[in-house]
């Protein structure tokens, strides 16, 4: 079974700005976004994807386009981005495009803390996230059926997503899985076999990942989305 490479989109600007973009149209990576992004085709160019599949929403395809002109220049073989649905953002219903800030305020997000596997986004688009998961995980699954053995590919996606595939590939409860951190423009490798996956690398940023270079203290609280990042 191949290697998966999950990758989140670099920021964006509703990112920047501390807002809750969901699955809102016209939300493009910002110029830190853009430099993430490029960092991090230019960290995969040496490995040979063989696939690059994509949250079908703007910010993750201008991605998954950085992770293809790198991997272009080193093979000279162009690849084509496969859109999945399975890997869009979670469905954040009514809190689509508010403030994280004014979000922090209500009753719910202490359940998204402490108990997310009981919550559902409120409104008639509003998503759980087991829901979220189980979408998610079968399209990994699903990917992995199709690529060749001892392979490897990418798959761009998003926060809570990511953290929601790498929760099942540890075994770990959904209620455990704010405990992940997924930062813009971090990578992530999951190696699936027949007996069960390895989570190799989580959260990985740039040549030196600044997981080790203390710097700004980090929240207690997970934000919803996944945040703006250090």
């Amino acid at each position: 079974m191949p290697d998966v490479y999950l990758i989140r989109h670099g920021r964006s600007s509703a990112n920047a700005s501390g807002v809750l973009a969901g699955r809102m149209p016209g939300v493009h990576l910002d110029a830190a976004g853009e430099s993430q992004v490029d960092q991090v085709g230019q960290q995969l160019a040496g490995v040979r994807l063989v696939a690059v599949v994509s949250s079908p929403l703007e910010r993750t395809l201008g991605t998954a386009q950085a992770i293809l002109r790198h991997q272009t220049r080193r093979r000279g073989k162009p690849l084509t981005i496969h859109e999945d649905p399975n890997l869009i953002e979670c469905g954040y219903g009514e809190w689509t495009g508010k403030s994280l800030k004014d979000l922090a305020k209500l009753s719910l997000w202490k359940d998204i803390q402490s108990h997310p596997s009981s919550v559902r986004f409120p409104g008639a688009d509003g998503e759980s996230f087991i829901e979220m998961q189980a979408r998610a995980v079968n399209a990994v699954r699903s990917w992995n059926s199709q690529l060749p053995s001892q392979s490897a590919y990418a798959m761009v996606s998003h926060g809570d997503v990511i953290k929601a595939i790498l929760a099942d590939a540890l075994g770990m409860h959904l209620d455990h899985f704010q405990r992940i951190n997924i930062d813009p423009g971090s990578v992530s490798v999951i190696r699936y076999t027949r007996s069960r996956p390895y989570v190799l690398t989580m959260n990985a940023q740039g040549p030196t990942d600044r997981i080790f270079q203390g710097g700004r203290r980090r929240k207690t609280e997970a934000v919803v989305g996944g945040g703006s990042g250090p």
